[in-house]
């Protein structure tokens, strides 16, 4: 990021130098304050050097624009987004983002590192210096996230940690699952304890937490919290001292739920912000996107200008990261959105380092991503899959078996079910009438042969064929469902040879497929071909029978291990609270999500 020395800032402020540009006319939503009021804005550089009458900053090659009878906030901030899961790059990304607002997003790019390593993080950050959208990155807590460890391209630990957080490009302490706290792991506390020295932030991520939980992580200093499933949940995280970012995510609708804990349980909005974590660019394009959450929020009971400080002053100060972004004051970028009224909250322009970026929901300039280097271009390691490489050995002529299940009821979390099931050729076979399909984890990056397990599945209701996705966080190993097992061969395979990619695959036949070539988890395409691509997948997996919400979106996150009860890695079935390996043969079933953590 640009950071203009102080005799800079300070000449631009006092008017020494004159603005480039003066939005003049509208009415400033003042997000210190609370006020709306007539003010222009004006602009040097990057940077907002004055608001108010800003006469005595009009030079002779100032340019003027209206903003009469608009209304004039601060640029959107994402307080917390896993940008890759959009399967954009950073520029193609930020071209969705910002055309609506959005101008800053905090992130750990943690899923570029588990593939690419620290020098995959720093080309990302390089992009988004040269896009119209700011990453601030927080370093993540530990890779990979997974209890026990999964295999991934590249481990961050307490000495990446040294060097990461002594950068200026390292804004706290990214994702710190609570179980890795609750176990002290002693790699997790050195880096929590080296934020606290350095006086970096620390992010948590503690879903469906219990009061003991909560206390522990705030006196780690967890300073803020994304993932709370209940308003009840929420309300206590804040009364522990800790801020609470609402999800309202592509598939985690938990708006409604946690902004209860303003509209009726009378907590103060001040220390609320809010976030997406998770984005479907198709939902993005329909939708919008902080600009939705805000309007979400108004909808239901919070004050308009209340939740404008949700999506922009409440999230930069809960990060530390005020002084640069979340308001319209000297200094601050000049990220500045032109709306209709704090109550529709609907964007028209939106400028983002003192330039317009962005008018009538598109964008000015067309995005162009930059030339590809070897850190995000990692070739695939997996074993080629045969047929016979799928399956769960057992004897006899059916056998019990601890079947992963979906929940419905809750986004992500699965459930285990005990299912007798088929058995043929020493195989484990999939029972259509039970919805009892296969899951196969291959691991992409030759540290562990490459090697391809099997588990069982129920929820995702395929009749037939097979769906597959390389970007499946926390490890982006290939993750693949199907109802038979060469049609799983055929996806697994395709998307190694292919260096990632999303795939639905049936009768032998490749029905849809998106490439992901970089790191294997994101594309250079522009959001309406990611758009397009997203809707055919998922329709070619509804043809399959699949019933999800979103067939891609669960599949992808059956990697992540601090979801309850279980999930499926490259080293096998997890139970989430015994936090090892089940032998799914021997099915010992938990299910007390109620009493999670």
């Amino acid at each position: 990021m640009n950071h203009p020395s102080l005799r800079t800032l300070i000449d631009a402020s006092e008017g020494v130098v004159k603005a480039d540009r003066i939005i003049k006319g509208g009415q400033l939503v003042n997000v210190c304050t609370g006020e709306i009021y007539p003010a222009d804005v004006a602009i040097t550089g990057d940077r907002v050097a004055a608001t108010g009458d800003v006469s005595a900053y009009e030079g002779p090659d100032t340019e003027f624009v209206d903003a009469s009878g608009k209304y004039l906030t601060p640029g959107l901030i994402d307080g917390h987004l896993h940008l890759e899961c959009s399967k954009l790059s950073v520029t193609m990304f930020a071209d969705a983002a910002v055309r609506f607002g959005t101008t800053s997003v905090v992130s750990g790019l943690d899923q570029f590192l588990v593939v690419a390593g620290p020098e995959g993080v720093r080309e990302a950050l390089r992009e988004a210096d040269a896009s119209p959208m700011k990453i601030f990155w927080g370093a993540p807590f530990k890779t990979p996230y997974t209890l026990p460890e999964t295999t991934v391209g590249f481990r961050f630990g307490p000495e990446d940690h040294a060097e990461a957080q002594s950068g200026a490009d390292c804004f706290g302490v990214w994702e710190t699952v609570a179980e890795f706290v609750l176990n002290r792991d002693e790699k997790v506390l050195q880096a929590l304890e080296l934020a606290h020295r350095n006086r970096l932030p620390i992010f948590g991520c503690a879903p469906m937490a219990a009061q003991t939980t909560i206390n522990a992580l705030s006196a780690a200093g967890v300073r803020l919290d994304h993932e709370s499933y209940t308003a009840e949940e929420a309300l206590e995280k804040l009364r522990a001292g800790m801020s609470l970012l609402i999800r309202e995510s592509s598939v985690a609708h938990f708006m409604n739920e946690n902004v209860r804990t303003i509209t009726e349980f009378g907590a103060q909005s001040r220390r609320v912000g809010l976030c997406t974590d998770d984005m479907h660019v198709a939902d993005i394009i329909r939708e919008g996107h902080l600009d939705k959450l805000v309007r979400m929020a108004i909808k239901a009971g919070v004050k308009p200008v209340e939740a404008i400080q949700m999506a922009t002053l409440n999230c930069a100060e809960m990060y530390r990261i005020d002084h640069l972004v979340g308001s319209i004051t000297p200094g601050r970028y000049a990220d500045v959105l032109i709306v209709d009224s704090p109550e529709s909250f609907v964007v028209e322009r939106v400028f983002s380092r003192g330039e317009l970026v962005a008018e009538g929901g598109r964008t000015v300039k067309a995005p162009q991503a930059p030339e590809r280097t070897a850190a995000l271009s990692p070739a695939f390691q997996v074993a080629p899959v045969s047929t016979d490489g799928i399956g769960v050995a057992a004897e006899g002529s059916s056998a019990d078996v601890l079947v992963v299940e979906m929940d419905r009821t809750v986004p992500f979390v699965r459930k285990g079910v005990p299912m007798t099931l088929p058995v043929e050729g020493g195989t484990v076979r999939a029972d259509l009438a039970q919805d009892a399909l296969y899951v196969t984890v291959s691991e992409r990056y030759g540290k562990n042969d490459g090697a391809t397990v099997t588990a069982m599945i129920n929820g995702f209701g395929l009749r037939s064929g097979a769906i597959a996705s390389s970007a499946a966080p926390d490890d982006n190993n290939i993750i693949c469902v199907g109802a038979d097992r060469a049609d799983m061969a055929l996806a697994i395979n395709h998307l190694s040879k292919a260096g990632g990619g999303q795939i639905v695959v049936d009768g032998g036949e490749i029905k849809e497929f998106l490439p992901l070539p970089v790191a294997g988890i994101v594309a250079d395409i522009t959001p309406e071909e990611m758009a397009d691509a997203e809707d055919r997948l998922e329709a070619a997996a509804r043809a399959l029978g699949c019933e999800l919400p979103s067939a891609f979106g669960y599949l992808i996150f059956l990697e992540i291990t601090a979801i309850p009860e279980y999930a499926v890695t490259d080293l096998g079935v997890v139970n989430y609270h015994s936090q090892d390996v089940v032998d799914i043969l021997r099915p010992v079933i938990t299910q007390s999500v109620a009493a999670a953590n």
